[in-house]
């Protein structure tokens, strides 16, 4: 069963290098803020799908949390940062800092068990597997030079 998550999490993740390979030749050819728009306003429209069609009492208690107002506050930073950085650094590589840069923020979170969850400690393996993947960023700007 996990590796049927696994495997989605892998394809979700996919998505992103999809978006990133989008939203930097769109920011090229169309300007930065009118491709960061364009992805956030197709957000916006989903946003107002969903309120048509939940119960309203969930959106307004998610609304007022500070979880919430933090996530709405990151997506289009995030979006911003690939329609800069992908033109310049490739997907590849944008992807792979942002892999790097997910992996450790998720190993101190699992550690410290922010946002309630479960704490888990960090072992070697988990250690040998963040260095692998800062060794991975390495080579490929290495092999991009």
């Amino acid at each position: 069963m996990n590796f049927i998550f696994i495997a989605l999490i892998v394809l979700a993740g996919m998505g992103l290098s999809f978006e990133a390979g989008l939203l930097g030749p769109l920011g090229e050819e169309v300007g930065h803020l009118w491709a960061t728009l364009s992805i956030l306003g197709g957000d916006g429209i989903a946003l107002v799908d969903s309120f048509l069609y939940t119960e309203w009492e969930i959106y307004r208690l998610e609304f007022h949390s500070k979880v919430a107002a933090c996530r709405r506050l990151l997506g289009p930073i995030y979006v911003v940062v690939l329609t800069l950085a992908t033109p310049l650094l490739g997907v590849a590589m944008t992807m792979i800092c942002v892999l790097l840069g997910q992996i450790t923020k998720s190993f101190a979170i699992d550690y410290f068990g922010w946002f309630g969850v479960k704490k888990q400690a960090t072992n070697l393996l988990r250690l040998v597997a963040l260095v692998l993947v800062g060794l991975a960023l390495c080579f490929v700007y290495l092999g991009a030079q």
